[in-house]
């Protein structure tokens, strides 16, 4: 009785140690950054562990240690560089350091939002290298995804078993390990605040829930692809009205200190607009997306213009087709054909839509697994997502193309139309007394 009282701060000193022990080993850490670091890891794993609460005995140490383990393996590969964080995070990062760090926020620097600038500043104080403090918030933002993610299974009906399951597969999905472990990106931050949004929504706190996605989008632009499903939230009554403005006014907070430190209110409010031009010309940088197709690769600019105007309009058809499904069947939704609608257009948008990028079919590739674990038959999805979006990761890592992308674009179509299929199903023929209304 004694031993079991005594595991969890047995496990929380020997997690710390572990991480300490291996931060140590970094090239430019000191002794209390590496503290600090092991000490915020630690803190936010067994904080995940206690929101979950996984049963004492053997299915605490299959989700606990290898979580723990998953957590510890992104250390090692910290000290990698890329040319994202040499060519832009790290000289954003010492221009903001060079203007006194919060004064930095009045100037514009880079192509990000206010938020992750705001990371960016107080990283600048810090004297252990940004490098691995961005790392480490990416990872921080990945377990709190793992967490969103498995509170979903919970919350449409999947067993303990499956909760600590997608809490431990969320960590371990290649793109997910690599986009922050190795790349260093930010798509853990927003992803996981749009789904936090989600989930709390439709856990009944739709104010808070709107807070998270004006908070997800403040934070990247490409929290746009879940954003549609606000309007099934309306049709299903897990969102009013009356709460929508919670959405602007997380959005004007997040973005504040820019105002604070003396930037303009134009420049601050419209910055994705003013920072379109950013996103390129091309049709497709490495995804694997509609113009991944080889077809697409040798038109002139007049012809890819149309041809990006025709993905826009497609994008915006797959919306109001998903609109009007769950209209006519607003009184047979339910909690899981409004999972399957968010997989649809965090897949659909990005695969339609001109200019996507490596990174962007992100949100697909961790709610397929989400699915996936409710609907054991929808697990293919994951591997099919992975293959496409490790198809762009290889391009840009290696700089050469493993495959031709259309091979991942034609393995997202399989899992579009299997989410399509399922989601109809949920709509047209709902399961006895699984409405959302009839939960009210």
């Amino acid at each position: 009785m004694v031993l079991n009282k005594a595991l969890p701060g047995l496990g929380i000193a020997a997690f710390f140690a572990a991480a300490a022990a291996i931060l140590c080993t970094l090239p430019g850490a000191a002794l209390p950054g590496v503290l600090g670091m092991g000490l915020v890891l630690s803190a936010a794993f067994f904080g995940a562990l206690a929101v979950l609460r996984p049963e004492p005995g053997k299915a605490l140490y299959f989700t606990a240690v290898p979580a723990a383990l998953l957590l510890l393996a992104r250390l090692f590969f910290f000290p990698v560089e890329t040319s994202d964080f040499r060519d832009f995070l790290l000289p954003w990062t010492e221009r903001l350091r060079a203007l006194g760090g919060f004064r930095g926020l009045g100037r514009e620097i880079g192509n990000y939002n206010v938020p992750y600038m705001v990371l960016l500043v107080l990283f600048s104080y810090l004297k252990t290298p940004a490098l691995y403090l961005i790392k480490l918030s990416s990872v921080l933002f990945e377990l709190l995804q793992a967490v969103v993610l498995a509170l979903l299974v919970r919350r449409l009906g999947g067993g303990k078993g499956r909760v600590s399951l997608c809490f431990v597969l969320a960590l371990a999905l290649p793109t997910v390990f690599l986009n922050s472990a190795v790349w260093g990106q930010c798509d853990s931050v927003y992803v996981s605040l749009a789904l936090l949004g989600f989930y709390l929504c439709l856990a009944e706190r739709p104010g808070w829930g709107m807070a998270a996605l004006g908070l997800s989008f403040a934070f990247k632009l490409q929290a746009v692809f879940l954003l549609p499903a606000v309007l099934l939230l309306l049709f299903a009554g897990k969102v009013k009205w009356f709460h929508l403005p919670l959405f602007p006014a997380a959005y004007a907070l997040a973005v504040s200190p820019a105002l604070i430190a003396g930037r303009s209110a134009g420049d601050t409010f419209l910055f994705y607009l003013r920072t379109a031009s950013t996103a390129g010309s091309a049709l497709n940088y490495n995804s694997p997306s509609l113009f991944s197709l080889y077809r697409f690769y040798w038109m002139d600019e007049a012809a890819k213009e149309a041809a990006a105007r025709m993905g826009i309009l497609a994008a915006f058809g797959l919306c109001l087709l998903v609109f009007v499904l769950f209209f006519l069947r607003r009184k047979a939704i339910t909690l899981r054909s409004l999972l399957f609608a968010v997989v649809l257009f965090t897949l659909g948008i990005p695969l339609l839509l001109p200019h996507m990028h490596d990174r962007y079919f992100y949100f697909c590739d961790v709610l397929t697994l989400c699915a996936a674990c409710l609907v054991p038959c929808f697990s293919p999805a994951v591997l099919l997502s992975q293959f496409a979006s490790l198809l762009g990761y290889h391009a840009y890592f290696y700089l050469r193309y493993l495959l031709p992308m259309r091979l991942g674009f034609l393995a997202l179509c399989a899992v579009f139309l299997a989410a399509m299929f399922l989601c109809a199903r949920e709509l047209i023929h709902p399961p006895a007394d699984e409405s959302v209304r009839s939960e009210e």
